[in-house]
Parts: C-alpha cells; structure tokens; sequence
C-alpha cells in the first residue's frame, strides 16, 4: 500500500531559532489515523503546521503522495492535503455555506465560480458533518462547535487524501466532541483518507487511533498502537504526572476505550 505521507528526520520549528521537535520520522498510509500527543507546548501544532507548508522545515524531507513536497506548488499541495485547526477566523458575511465552499478552491480557479461538481461537493461535505440546516447562518454568529463543523465540511469538500487536524475537539462540549470524531473515523474507515491529528483528550485516542506518537522533550518519545504508548509510565514521563498516578490513569483510559468507541462508531 502506497504511502501518503511519509516524515525522514524531520526537525520542525522557527527560522534562525531552536527546533521545537527533532528528527521526526513516520509513515502515515490511506485509511489510517495517526494521533500525535504530549503535553502543552510539545510542539504538536508545531510539527502539523510544517507538514502543510504554513511553517518552513528546520531539516529533514517531507513527501506526500510519493512527492517531495518541496517540488510541490501551493495548487498541488492543497489539493492533496487539507487542515483543520482551533485556529478562528473572521471571515465578513459570509454565510456557513460559503466558508464551507472556501475548500473548492483549488478546483476553482482566481474567480472562484462553483460549477455544479463543486456544489454538490460543498452540500454533500456539509450533510456530513450535520450541519445542513445552518448552511445559509451567518458564520460569525453561529456557536463553536457550529463553526468547527463548518471547518471540517471546509476541509472535506476539498477532497484530499490528507487529512491533518490540530486539536479538533478543542473547546467544544462533550457531543460535538463525538460527531466530530464520527465523522473523522468515517472519512478514514469509509473514504480511506489518511489522518494525522493531535489531540490532548487522551481518553479519545483509543477509539480513534491506530498508531500514536508521543512527544516528549523536543523528540519523538515513542510511536505505536494506543496500547503501547497509552502506559503508566510514559503518561507520567510525557506529562510530568507523579510516579504512581499514571497507572492509575490508563486503568481509566482502557475501562472506558470500548464504551467510547461504540458511541463515537454508532453515530
């Protein structure tokens, strides 16, 4: 199976400065999720951004689909690569439709004219992720778990085969949290996208992961399945938690994994 994202020793962070995370290496395949996890300030976001060219690398080769993404035009790369992030915009007047159509872009050319494809695209994305009965609100008006839904039909109706998404569920109460994890394992079990997400409610991860990574004082402190890496003792080494309370939390990670998952799969 071809891979659709594959990191070699990538170094992430800002020009002139320190790298936040060093030599950062994995494979990411279609039909895949990849949660990334570690603490606040970790460099998470960090390492997602680089991915999608918002921030330069330090070092190291990025290729997706097979491509150095160096070799890639921004065109190319956003139709082969879309991002969610807790990120607010502002967009003036536009209706929940229209932010949602933002993600046909790439297929759209400077005039931005939807054709009929493209309709059914923006409508199909937004039928999805539930959000069709607020299709013509005002964006700016609507509630946050309203506009992350949004967000995300933005990124579906774009049609990549990557799928990147930083903290998705941030902010949001505990039913959003679940449709907008549904809808993500659906795009990947159904649609075979590859995603790669971070996220800090670990108590998510084991429904929704098949690889995770943890990051750990500027490195990759592991990569594996939710049962290798969510252990006592690399929860209380990832998070600086006292020694003893991190069996304690993956005792309550794993009673509830099974419940969660049913909830996040039956929707």
């Amino acid at each position: 199976m071809d891979k659709k994202l594959r990191t070699l020793a990538l170094d992430v962070g800002y020009q002139k400065g320190r790298p936040v995370v060093n030599r950062v290496s994995m494979d990411l395949y279609p039909g895949e999720i990849i949660a990334i996890i570690g603490g606040n300030g970790a460099g998470k976001s960090t390492v997602l951004k680089t991915i999608t060219g918002q921030l330069e690398k330090l070092s190291g080769d990025i290729r997706i689909c097979n491509r150095r993404e160096e070799e890639l035009t921004e065109e190319a790369l956003a139709k082969m690569v879309s991002m969610v992030t807790t990120e607010r915009i502002h967009p003036e007047l536009m209706s929940c439709y229209e932010v949602a159509a933002m993600g046909r872009y790439p297929y759209t050319g400077r005039l931005g004219i939807l054709g009929e494809d493209d309709k059914g695209a923006v409508t199909d994305a937004l039928r999805m992720v539930g959000a069709s009965d607020i299709a013509t609100e005002d964006f700016s008006k609507i509630s946050d778990g309203q506009r992350q839904r949004i967000m995300l039909a933005r990124a579906i109706c774009q049609d990549t085969d990557i799928l990147i998404l930083d903290e998705p569920t941030s902010f949001l109460d505990v039913q959003f949290k679940l449709d907008i994890l549904s809808v993500i394992k659906k795009l990947a079990k159904e649609r075979k996208k590859a995603v790669i997400m971070s996220i800090h409610e670990l108590e998510f991860v084991p429904a929704m992961a098949d690889k995770v990574i943890g990051i750990f004082n500027r490195q990759v402190y592991q990569i594996g399945t939710p049962r290798e890496i969510l252990r006592g003792e690399n929860l209380e080494i990832m998070y600086g938690m006292e020694k003893g309370s991190g069996s304690i939390m993956e005792e309550g990670l794993w009673q509830y994994a099974h419940s969660l998952e049913r909830l996040i799969c039956q929707k």
